[in-house]
């Protein structure tokens, strides 16, 4: 009996040893315990107020909701992941043209240039541009619209940076 309940406490460690491993959101931050974000300043040829502050904070909780680092300030220096770049495209677009020629459906498109330094693993750094959209009417200003969009594509913008960097597949 005592056998059987030291094979069943091995077994047990064993097998929660191995799933520590597992992580349901697919990131992967290898030996890494920090990660700084730094400012994405907003070089599009069009500024939007506050777009800047949004995406850094938007990049931030991303992060830190889908992995167990811990984030530091941007003066720190020692930062184990590094997320730096800037905002390079912010531009409202027609899409689709409606029967008399004028615009049906307009886009707008963001996106960033992202410096990823990884001071753990330096062969997984790289710089890369993400973009995505938001179609909306026409008829449909860009202020009624602006919250909706911000969100959508901050939500695919960071989640393609976070799979670029962190995810293993």
């Amino acid at each position: 009996m005592k056998y059987i309940k030291h094979l069943s406490l091995l077994l047990l460690i064993i097998f929660t040893q191995g799933c520590g491993v597992y992580n349901f959101t697919g990131g992967n931050p290898g030996l890494a315990k920090t990660f700084q974000v730094e400012f994405f300043q907003n070089n599009a040829p069009i500024i939007e107020p506050g777009l800047d502050r949004d995406f850094t904070l938007a990049l931030q909780d991303l992060i830190t909701s889908q992995t167990n680092l811990t984030l530091v300030s941007a003066s720190a220096t020692d930062a184990d992941l590094i997320y730096g770049g800037e905002i390079v495209e912010y531009r409202i677009t027609p899409n689709s043209a409606s029967a008399d020629q004028t615009a049906a459906q307009n886009r707008l498109t963001i996106a960033v240039n992202v410096r990823f330094v990884n001071n753990v693993e330096e062969e997984k750094d790289f710089e890369r541009r993400f973009s995505f959209f938001f179609d909306f009417p026409a008829t449909t200003s860009v202020d009624a619209i602006e919250q909706t969009a911000f969100e959508e594509i901050f939500d695919r913008l960071t989640q393609d940076i976070f799979n670029a960097s962190l995810a293993d597949w």
